[in-house]
């Protein structure tokens, strides 16, 4: 996407026969409520789901399932966060592969529905809260990747023994879901010394010099301890993470080789995306937030590469989208009819040559005062968490309702207990000035608030598809 420092020659290889979604956005900057809504097409607000401990009912059912009833193998492979970790995955998917265990070449049922339950999370560095280097997540080079990417590597080795070894006629889908990029930020050679530092683009400046932004970000900053860093040190870091992305699009690289070694490439539509994205040190923060949406956490990658059936016209395009278009998309591709009301709209007319596909796209988050269960309590300093979890169990407006808006180059933040943010894309690409009392911008600021109420009239609810005998 023009990053000079970025080294990903397979994601930039298959935007010869693909799209890539400049202006996609996920529809809350956290991975739980994310997943729950671009695997089902909803939006946050429509189930509820505003954190990482709320996942999805059961009996509810998502594009996985939709696609196993319709005759596809379905193969999960990876991170879940998206059902309860007890719950069986038999009827989301015909084979689960969860990174830990190795595949079983002989019987790959024997790895399938491995929950993973909840792990404890590792702390990022053994040194104490009081080192500045903390609440980073910064770990920096690796000996090699076994500790920390090894999560990914076994995904990766699952999803290559799948396609060596697939018996089933029927028809795939298979989603390989990695952990990175995403802190702790770590990485081995080759990727972690590929880098070039000084082709790093500008980082956004620190949140305290910035005025009328959200009291979350302020409260974060506050507590991460990153005010003595020098520039230096943000450098290392991003690249770090630059070197993560590097490796993903070298395991990505494997995954498109499997396939042309087993002639399937050019009949698979292959769909790259994150679920958030990563401020990584812009404006002194790092990790995300569940209810900011500057563009480093909530503009996230998409490309699509379709199977060679499908018109495409190869390119970047500005076409605004959602992750919640991904069913619906998916769907579109399989020529089979959703058994359920989603809000998703198909983006094959855009990798078909349109470039309009919605007038606005939405990103939301956070709680209304007294919803204690949305907190994500009870971790301690010692939690390289602690900055953002201890400021969203505050009971001032921190971690309160908030839904982004985007038209055009235009983006609107509607907030329930503070101030509103406004920031013009093309004239602050980096999101530095809130413009919501700029009298300059005052006659669009209702449209936008129009924008939002139809919004939530046509996605608050849906009515059940099975009726209930009275």
């Amino acid at each position: 996407m023009g990053n000079e420092a970025s080294i990903t020659p397979n994601l930039d290889d298959i935007l010869n026969e693909g799209v890539s979604f400049e202006n996609a956005y996920c529809q809350n900057p956290v991975c739980v409520p994310s997943r729950n809504s671009f695997l089902t097409g909803f939006y946050p607000h429509t189930t509820g789901h505003r954190t990482m401990h709320y996942l999805q009912e059961e009996n509810k059912t998502s594009i996985l399932k939709e696609m196993k009833n319709n005759g596809y193998e379905v193969i999960w492979i990876g991170r879940n966060d998206f059902i309860p970790g007890d719950r069986s995955k038999a009827d989301y998917c015909d084979m689960y592969f969860d990174g830990i265990h190795d595949y079983d070449t002989k019987d790959s049922t024997k790895s399938s529905f491995v929950n993973m339950g909840n792990e404890k999370k590792k702390s990022t560095t053994n040194k104490k809260p009081k080192d500045d280097n903390y609440y980073s997540f910064y770990i920096g080079k690796l000996k090699d990747g076994k500790e920390y990417s090894n999560f990914d590597w076994k995904c990766i080795e699952s999803a290559l023994n799948y396609l060596d070894n697939k018996k089933s006629d029927k028809p795939f889908l298979l989603y390989c879901t990695l952990t990175f990029p995403h802190p702790p930020y770590a990485c081995e050679d080759p990727w972690y010394s590929s880098i070039d530092r000084s082709l790093l683009p500008q980082r956004r400046p620190n949140i305290n010099t910035l005025k009328n932004r959200a009291s979350m970000l302020y409260g974060i900053e506050s507590k991460q301890g990153l005010r003595t860093w020098s520039e230096e040190r943000f450098t290392e870091l991003r690249a770090t993470y630059l070197a993560m992305v590097s490796r993903f699009d070298y395991q990505f690289g494997m995954i498109c080789d499997k396939l042309k070694e087993k002639n399937l490439y050019d009949d698979t539509n292959i769909i790259v995306f994150s679920d958030h994205g990563d401020y990584t040190g812009d404006y002194n923060i790092t990790e995300k937030v569940q209810n900011c949406f500057e563009d480093p956490i909530s503009n996230i990658p998409l490309i699509i590469k379709p199977s060679k059936q499908y018109d495409v016209v190869p390119r970047k395009t500005k076409a605004l989208a959602e992750l919640l278009n991904l069913p619906a998309t998916i769907a579109d591709i399989a020529s089979i009819k959703l058994s359920y009301t989603q809000f998703g709209k198909s983006l094959m007319h855009v990798v078909a040559g349109d470039d309009t596909h919605k007038e606005a796209v939405f990103c939301e988050g956070g709680r209304i005062h007294g919803e204690t269960q949305c907190m994500e309590g009870g971790h301690s300093p010692d939690s390289p968490y602690w900055p953002r979890l201890s400021t969203q169990s505050q009971e001032g407006p921190e971690h309160t309702k908030a839904v982004m808006c985007r038209i055009g180059n235009i983006k609107y933040t509607l907030r329930l207990y503070e101030t509103d943010e406004l920031y013009d894309l093309d004239n602050d690409p980096y999101e530095l000035t809130n413009e919501i009392d700029n009298p300059k911008y005052q006659n669009i600021i209702p449209l936008f608030k129009e924008k939002i109420l139809e919004y939530y009239m046509s996605t608050t609810d849906v009515v059940p598809m099975k009726e209930d005998i009275r």
